[in-house]
């Protein structure tokens, strides 16, 4: 498929999907006339990307990553190293930190939230 559809399918810009390829993220063929044509496991690969985005890691992160999981159904693969599991948790540690924050912010608001509404 060519990048506009994959665009289209993932709702990702054109420019993000050149951007996955640039950092590795992504690989594409190219036809004889220089367009790019991705496979139709493509579409899963954005959506872990996105999601992997969305989770807080940076690009090099889910460079590190992506080799370790299925594109199908995202689970493992058997190839993550003890280095990579180490820079995960570190992650995951860092996003319960935020979420910490966040619930405690949350709260703060709410508290104030419920003073301002009393007569």
């Amino acid at each position: 498929m060519r990048i506009g559809e994959l665009a289209r399918r993932t709702g990702v810009s054109e420019r993000s999907l050149r951007y996955y390829e640039q950092q590795g993220l992504l690989a594409a063929e190219r036809t004889p006339g220089g367009h790019r044509a991705y496979p139709e496991a493509a579409v899963d690969r954005v959506v872990r990307i996105q999601e992997l985005y969305a989770a807080g890691l940076c690009s090099s992160k889910i460079a590190q990553l992506l080799p370790c999981m299925r594109d199908t159904d995202g689970g493992p693969s058997a190839v993550a190293t003890p280095k990579l599991v180490a820079d995960l948790a570190a992650e995951r540690e860092r996003i319960d930190r935020m979420i910490a924050d966040l619930v405690r912010s949350r709260d703060t608001l709410d508290e104030v939230i419920d003073a301002a509404r009393r007569p």
